[in-house]
């Protein structure tokens, strides 16, 4: 069978759900022994991904995350209401709200950051950098399943792949 993996007999999308499982663990753990352990769930990728951008609008946020309006605004409250998020006027449309990092939360995304960086090249290390990078590839193409790489029902956030290499920190 072409779904299965050989050896584990476990198929694609269970392998997938498992891997990200585990490193959302690992994220996680490592947050918490850091002090973050109040983050939601969820809430670690935004912090992470509003890093990559310093700023970035409510609503292009919302889309990123491919969550419902109310489910979005939930975890963003959450992250505002822990000290991690402020909620900003954007200066050219007072209509419009932006969403920032407090310092709690910028320390938070270097944790992030730094425990992104040193799994991936431990993961480099042990299988190539040019294999790693073909994993990526796959990751991505899975990715684009969900409606399009970027798009508001992406499987994963533009921000979770395509801005982490330009992280602000």
């Amino acid at each position: 069978m072409a779904s299965r993996d050989m050896g584990h007999g476990l198929i694609t999308p269970a392998l997938l759900r498992n891997a990200m499982k585990a490193y959302g663990g690992l994220l996680a753990r490592s947050l918490g022994r850091a002090g973050y352990d109040d983050l939601p769930k969820g809430g670690a990728l935004v912090i992470a991904g509003v890093a990559s951008r310093e700023r970035i609008p409510l609503r292009e946020l919302i889309q990123e995350l491919g969550l419902s309006k109310q489910s979005a605004g939930q975890l963003v409250d959450a992250l505002v209401a822990r000290g991690y998020l402020n909620r900003v006027t954007d200066e050219r449309d007072r209509r419009r709200l932006n969403v920032t990092l407090t310092e709690r939360g910028r320390q938070a995304a270097e944790v992030y950051h730094r425990v992104v960086k040193k799994t991936e090249a431990e993961f480099a290390a042990r299988f190539g950098s040019s294999e790693y990078g073909i994993a990526l590839q796959l990751l991505k193409a899975f990715a684009d399943l969900g409606g399009g790489f970027g798009r508001e029902r992406a499987a994963v956030p533009t921000f979770a792949l395509s801005r982490r290499e330009g992280c602000n920190l």
